[in-house]
């Protein structure tokens, strides 16, 4: 059964940590020093925070979690039924986890991730520029996702 994605950008992490406790009446799952996580059942989301030097804040990019690799391979067609540019970034290591995603922007540019949790990991992961990928009303620089290759950017129309 696929869980919806939600990371949002945060300024304090203990105050929002704090607050989503409050609102999802929960402790989050996953606690680092710059990253919380709540893995919850109802709704069935995986809600992320962080917190990163320069990173936009709040909503940061949304997605679609797989429990496998079949409901991998339908969200992955589902993204190219979409119609936009697809990154595959395949196999990677993004907020504390290793995962197989890819990626897309709808056209107002709000980012979406295709994934696929495989293990835990010890680092966080790297923040590549998502310029190339989202429009100038998106998120750039969202916690995790790959660097748009050259013809995708062309054919996203840019970033402003």
């Amino acid at each position: 059964m696929k869980r919806f994605h939600v990371h949002v950008g945060v300024a304090d992490l203990d105050q929002s940590i704090a607050f989503y406790n409050g609102l999802f009446g929960q402790q989050p799952s996953v606690t680092k020093p710059d990253y919380a996580k709540w893995m919850l059942d109802d709704p069935r989301v995986n809600f992320a925070i962080s917190v990163k030097e320069g990173a936009t804040k709040g909503i940061e990019h949304l997605g679609l979690q797989v429990e496998d690799q079949g409901e991998l391979a339908q969200v992955y067609a589902a993204l190219e039924a979409a119609g936009r540019p697809v990154l595959e970034e395949g196999a990677t290591t993004c907020c504390y986890a290793k995962t197989e995603k890819s990626w897309i922007a709808d056209p107002d540019g709000v980012v979406w991730e295709a994934f696929l949790t495989t293990g835990d990991s010890t680092v966080y992961g790297a923040a590549p520029e998502l310029e190339q990928l989202v429009s100038a009303n998106a998120a750039a620089g969202s916690c995790c996702a790959p660097a748009a290759a050259p013809q995708a950017a062309a054919a996203t129309g840019g970033c402003c």
